[in-house]
């Protein structure tokens, strides 16, 4: 018996149920993700968001430990990059208004070819700063991982962090879940090549930190307290060569 027009089409439209089902039901996820996503981005950026401060604010502060600026690009010649450049210029600035008595470079050290903090602690002595008032974290492998060694290698409670301005809410959020009453003051001199770019990818990094900071793991190393408090020539190794 021969199917009619009308039983074709019912049997098509059949099959075509679970794939208009399949494709609704990934659309709605990918929805009920990208919520969770950018709440959690608002989330972090709201916590934060008081603790941003001015050079003046953050002048007036009381018994900060130190200066952490965090670290970024340095180029093969060894010269930071425009954004640590700013971030080294900001926090000798601060050092200089007397916000706090030590300045802490924290970086990516992780091989012999490539060295963030002692190019970011050279910065500061060349400017004035002495030599045992500049520590270095040469495991600042991440935002996470430099708060985290903040506070229990070097026995930070409280500090003024500096980088640009979108990374800064990040950088308080991770500081301030790990116990360490922290600020922040904003080192955008200029406008920055490829930022829309790193302003998208930052909404990840804040999701990824958010469940970082309740898990809490270990960064890649944590080595003997060294108490910010002391000298900060504890922390030069082979390639340093500083002098006061």
């Amino acid at each position: 018996m021969k199917k009619t027009k009308k039983t074709k089409n019912t049997e098509k439209s059949g099959k075509k149920r679970p794939f208009l089902t399949f494709l609704l039901t990934l659309l709605i996820l990918a929805l009920l993700g990208g919520i969770c996503v950018l709440s959690i981005d608002l989330a972090v950026r709201a916590t934060a968001d008081d603790y941003l401060l001015t050079l003046e604010e953050a002048a007036a502060l009381q018994d900060v430990d130190c200066i952490l600026v965090l670290g970024c690009k340095v180029h093969d010649s060894g010269d930071p990059s425009a954004m640590l450049h700013d971030r080294l210029i900001r926090g000798v600035e601060l050092y200089d208004l007397g916000v706090a008595p030590k300045l802490l470079m924290s970086g990516d050290h992780g091989r012999t070819d490539y060295d963030e903090v002692d190019a970011m602690k050279q910065f500061a002595v060349d400017r004035g700063v002495p030599t045992a008032d500049v520590f270095m974290d040469h495991a600042g492998f991440s935002t996470y991982e430099s708060m985290y060694r903040a506070k229990e290698v070097f026995q930070t409670k409280k500090i003024v962090i500096v980088t640009q301005g979108y990374h800064l809410y990040r950088a308080i959020y991770n500081a301030r879940k790990l116990g360490i009453e922290a600020y922040g003051v904003n080192a955008d001199l200029r406008g920055y090549a490829g930022q829309t770019g790193r302003e998208l990818r930052e909404i990840l990094a804040r999701n990824k930190d958010f469940f970082a900071c309740i898990f809490q793991p270990e960064p890649t190393y944590l080595g003997d307290p060294i108490p910010i408090g002391g000298n900060g020539d504890l922390t030069n190794d082979e390639n340093s060569n500083f002098t006061s």
